[in-house]
């Protein structure tokens, strides 16, 4: 039978299954695809708990991860490839068990490496120097002294830095009784051929309400490389 001779409310039937197809097709293609880095959504947070690598003080009813984003696929939330310039993002997510609060105002956390050297969060300006200082090896430029205006206004690789910090470092100074709080930190760790294997997230000098500091907190990375989702990657 040629198409000719297909009855008009078939060709319409079979119109109407084909769109149906097509629409069932792109639903499933669209389920399936990661998120992109223009999404730049921070992940839902969830209890410290849930997560490989979390220390737990029952006494003092706080626990702390630490979930390093250690691939491409999981860094492509940012704007930046962090990765790729030698910075390792860490989703730092404390809950509090307690009904007191519990105060960060005085707190170090730091990015304990398998030595025993101790790395502190970076910030922006940190994050652009070495961006900066790559491209001038890349291309066999040395210029002498700092970075001449890092913070001006057309400086879009910068502006595109401090947007991802903005969405989403850590910033909570204060976790509430029985709530849970979560950012990322970032940690140079260019000068490490194998940054996680044996380190730690070092957490020191929180405090609880009555302004006693709690014992410090040292989550191991290792117990996150050895999870299900670590030897995936």
């Amino acid at each position: 039978m040629n198409e000719s001779d297909v009855p008009v409310s078939n060709h319409k039937m079979i119109q109407s299954v084909s769109m149906r197809n097509l629409l069932g097709i792109s639903t499933l293609l669209l389920a399936t695809l990661p998120a992109f880095a223009s999404d730049h959504v921070p992940p839902p947070v969830q209890p410290a708990q849930s997560y490989a690598a979390v220390e737990v003080h029952p006494k003092e009813q706080v626990a702390i991860a630490a979930e390093p984003y250690n691939t491409k696929e999981k860094e492509s939330i940012f704007r930046v490839d962090y990765l790729k310039h030698g910075f390792m993002p860490v989703l730092l997510t404390i809950t509090n068990l307690g009904d007191k609060p519990i105060s960060l105002n005085d707190a170090r956390i730091l990015f304990e490496t398998a030595s025993g050297a101790t790395v502190q969060a970076a910030e922006p300006e940190d994050v652009l120097r070495t961006m900066t200082r790559k491209q001038r090896q890349g291309r066999n430029i040395h210029l002498p002294g700092p970075i001449p205006d890092i913070h001006r206004k057309g400086n879009d690789n910068y502006q595109t830095i401090k947007d991802d910090f903005d969405t989403f470092e850590y910033k909570a100074i204060v976790v509430d009784p029985h709530s849970t709080q979560a950012g990322f930190l970032f940690y140079d760790v260019s000068g490490l051929t194998d940054p996680l294997r044996g380190a730690h997230l070092y957490v020191r000098e929180m405090k609880n309400a009555d302004g006693k500091e709690l014992f410090s907190f040292e989550v191991p990375f290792d117990k996150y490389l050895q999870s299900k989702s670590g030897k995936m990657h």
